[in-house]
């Protein structure tokens, strides 16, 4: 443990940021896995809102600064090849 206030303080911070972020990846995980249990039912319609519910997940987790843009812009061509597959 840290002696100086600051450095108290610091590893405060960090341990809640990080559990920001730890729940922010879950939820956008669960998104996505939602995502692939639509696909998987064969359900068109549950399957497109699904699309879009994931796709502003990864967007929102751009700006969380979760996903990075590239890996995020890979995540949403990914899903819209994989909901065109089912079409």
């Amino acid at each position: 443990m840290p002696n100086i206030k600051s450095s108290k303080k610091d590893v405060v911070s960090s341990k809640i940021a990080f559990e920001k972020n730890k729940a922010n990846k879950t939820a956008l995980k669960t998104v996505l896995k939602k995502f692939d249990a639509a696909l998987e039912s064969g359900d068109k319609a549950a399957a497109e809102a699904a699309y879009k519910l994931a796709v502003k997940a990864v967007d929102q987790g751009i700006n969380k600064g979760i996903v990075n843009k590239n890996a995020a812009a890979r995540k949403k061509s990914s899903l819209t090849l994989k909901l065109n597959k089912l079409a």
